[in-house]
C-alpha cells in the first residue's frame, strides 16, 4: 500500500480508519496495475494517469467513488454526479463493504473508463476511452 495512502487511513476518525483499510487492500488486490496516490487530499487510484477510483470522508460517511460509475449499471452506487459520470456508495462501518459488490465495480472500472485525464485539454467535454 502507498505510504501516504497508509498514513491517510491512519487519521481518520473511529470506524473510519478501518473502512478505509479495507477498501485500500480491496483496490490494491483488484487493480494490481493501478498508480496510488493521494490526490486532492484523498487516496486515489489510477489507471494509464486516468483516476478510476477513490474515497473521501464527508458528513454522510466514507464516500467510495468512481469516476466512470454511472455507467457501470449497479443499483448500490446510487449517488450520482451532477455534472460528470461519478457514482459513488457511503460507508459508515465496515460492515457494510460488501468484498464481492467491490471486486465486481473495480473489474467494471478497469473497462468502463471516461477519458478525465484530458478534460482540461477538452475544455470540459468528457470522451469514452475505448
Amino acid at each position: 500500500m502507498d505510504e501516504a495512502i497508509r498514513k491517510y487511513n491512519e487519521r481518520q476518525p473511529g470506524a473510519y480508519g478501518p473502512i478505509c483499510e479495507q477498501l485500500a487492500e480491496i483496490i490494491d488486490s483488484e487493480l494490481q496495475n493501478a498508480e496510488s496516490k493521494i490526490w486532492h487530499a484523498h487516496p486515489v487510484w489510477f489507471l494509464k494517469d486516468n483516476p478510476v477510483v477513490g474515497y473521501s470522508l464527508q458528513k454522510a460517511g466514507l464516500r467510495l467513488m468512481f469516476w466512470s460509475g454511472a455507467d457501470f449499471e449497479e443499483m448500490q452506487l446510487n449517488v450520482r454526479g451532477e455534472k460528470f459520470k461519478d457514482a459513488s456508495i457511503f460507508y459508515s462501518s465496515v460492515e457494510q463493504i460488501n468484498s464481492d459488490d467491490l471486486k465486481r465495480w473495480l473489474k467494471k472500472a478497469g473497462t468502463i473508463q471516461w477519458d478525465y485525464k484530458n478534460l482540461v485539454k477538452r475544455k470540459g467535454r468528457l470522451e469514452r476511452l475505448k
